[in-house]
């Protein structure tokens, strides 16, 4: 199905392991560690389950139900209560890459052995994983506390047999009628089961990862796109300088003003207005502080990774197993650490789309964009060139505005007063990973609009690894000429932001950019 297999076990995955599994669709292996921890903690649950003394998640009801103690021959139903009840989402359906996301992390968070599931179960999530068989997850109903309890609850109906999926060609249909086609049997929850398969940070974690993974790209991106726009606007490089930026020590901005360096070299264009004629005092913000922002957005970045790493290393669950047989309650489930850095996230994701947005402006205007045509029109007033293209990327800079405001610094209590704070993280990745989205083509825009700027500067010619990228950009979009239906171009290029495709050109004249 995709990339080689990912061994799954106690041990923490990375995030090329999640990114394989998630988006690419390759599959999974339990590890022979796994399976023992997961056979040991079986065995402390079913000991527990024996007693006649209460534990919470296996032998009561579970939040503000806890004090209810279950008799054995209803615990078999109140695991499949839990799952039904649970599998109460709403909305548009969840993207595939994200409900495999979720489903590999919980997956490895019960190979931990500190949930207490049985064997079967483990492999049976595998099981599904690996027949491509993707449960319907649905847009609205976790708060991100206790987890992700409704995302998961529609995962853990499909290893039960019931709800919907869809197979690996993306049809829907019964969860039943997949297993069977696949030949995997669904499970028979035993004691804590329920809670196990829906405890969990999985789908926030999740998105973040395939956030980060997204974000790291395209923030090399922001990079050449502000490259290209300095050139085309016939900005200094000079404010690149290394010992200029060493004044001001942050890493991300020393990482972006070395590509910015390094994407500028060797520019006709830059070169042709060094001398002592050239009256310009300095540059616009926009593209005289890009390594300050695009950096700052970098040092946002592995703060967060930081973070997903911290979580790639847990195991989430209420109650847990601990190694000495002991059953206990507590509050990781929480979903706050990972709340933070998504809606972190989405602050600079609009604020590099921001500043890409006033470069772009300032190509389009006669006034402000040193020579150029109006709206780098071929005819102005006949033509409107990019104007239009600008009012997109506004559009898309306004919406990512208000999903720059926090989800985490809400809570609606719920559980009749048991969950009276929770993350909201959820909601936090769901609007994170739009950003990413509306970042990618904000990007893709001003990448768009500088190569026709540059190729407007001719005879004058850009840098070699500028040039690079304009000349992957022509195999897909033509260069300047009367106005065209402008959305196919928008996203094609977007295509090739998303894809790598125009850092890999830079690159191969540059070598690796940061």
């Amino acid at each position: 199905m995709g990339d080689a297999r990912v061994a799954v076990g106690p041990e923490p995955l990375d995030f090329a392991e999640v990114v394989a599994v998630a988006r690419n669709g390759a599959e999974v292996a339990l590890t022979e560690e796994a399976l023992k921890l997961v056979g040991e903690a079986r065995a402390h649950v079913e000991e527990l389950s024996a007693r006649p003394t209460p534990v919470y998640g296996v032998s009561t009801g579970f939040g503000a139900l806890a004090t209810r103690h279950i008799a054995p021959e209803k615990r078999a139903q109140l695991q499949l209560n839990i799952v039904r009840s649970h599998a109460a989402g709403t909305g548009p359906e969840v993207e595939r890459e994200v409900v495999r996301a979720l489903m590999l992390l919980r997956l490895r968070t019960l190979a931990t052995g500190r949930t207490g599931v049985q064997p079967v179960t483990v492999r049976t999530l595998a099981a599904l994983l690996n027949a491509g068989i993707t449960p319907q997850v649905f847009e609205h109903g976790s708060l991100g506390c206790s987890g992700d309890l409704a995302p998961l609850a529609h995962v853990a109906l499909a290893l039960i047999g019931e709800g919907s999926v869809r197979d690996v060609q993306g049809v829907l249909k019964p969860a039943a009628q997949a297993m069977d086609e696949a030949g995997i049997t669904p499970v028979e929850l035993g004691a804590k089961e329920g809670l196990a398969l829906l405890n969990g940070t999985d789908g926030m974690l999740g998105m973040l990862v395939l956030a980060i993974n997204d974000l790291r790209a395209l923030l090399t991106a922001a990079d050449v796109a502000a490259a290209m726009s300095v050139e085309a606007l016939l900005g200094t490089d000079r404010v690149f300088a290394a010992d200029l930026q060493a004044l001001r020590p942050h890493p991300g901005q020393a990482a972006s003003a070395a590509n910015l360096r390094a994407l500028l070299g060797d520019s006709e264009i830059m070169e042709s207005h060094r001398g002592p004629d050239c009256t310009r005092v300095q540059d616009a913000y926009s593209l005289r502080c890009a390594p300050q922002v695009n950096g700052a957005a970098r040092d946002t970045l592995a703060h967060a990774e930081l973070v997903a790493h911290r979580e790639l290393a847990s195991a989430i669950d209420n109650p847990v197993v601990l190694p000495d047989g002991r059953v206990e309650s507590n509050g990781n489930f929480h979903g706050a650490p990972i709340a933070y850095v998504l809606d972190f996230l989405a602050v600079p994701a609009a604020d590099v789309a921001s500043m890409s947005e006033r470069r772009t402006d300032r190509m389009l205007d006669k006034a402000r964009s040193a020579g150029l045509p109006a709206f780098l029109a071929d005819d102005p007033g006949v033509d409107s060139g990019h104007m239009i293209a600008q009012y997109t990327q506004a559009a898309i800079v306004s919406d990512l505005k208000r999903r720059a405001a926090p989800a985490s610094a809400d809570s609606i209590p719920s559980s009749a007063m048991q969950e009276d704070h929770v993350s909201m993280g959820w909601n936090a990745a769901r609007k994170l990973r739009r950003s990413v989205e509306g970042l990618a083509q904000v990007v893709a825009i001003e990448i768009l609009t500088a190569a026709r700027a540059l190729d407007l500067r001719t005879p004058l010619r850009p840098g070699p690894a500028t040039a690079a990228v304009v000349a992957r950009l022509r195999e897909v979009v033509p260069p300047p000429g009367p106005d065209r239906y402008l959305a196919p171009e928008i996203a094609a290029t977007t295509e090739l932001v998303r894809d790598g495709s125009l850092v890999a050109a830079a690159e191969a004249v540059t070598g690796p950019l940061s």
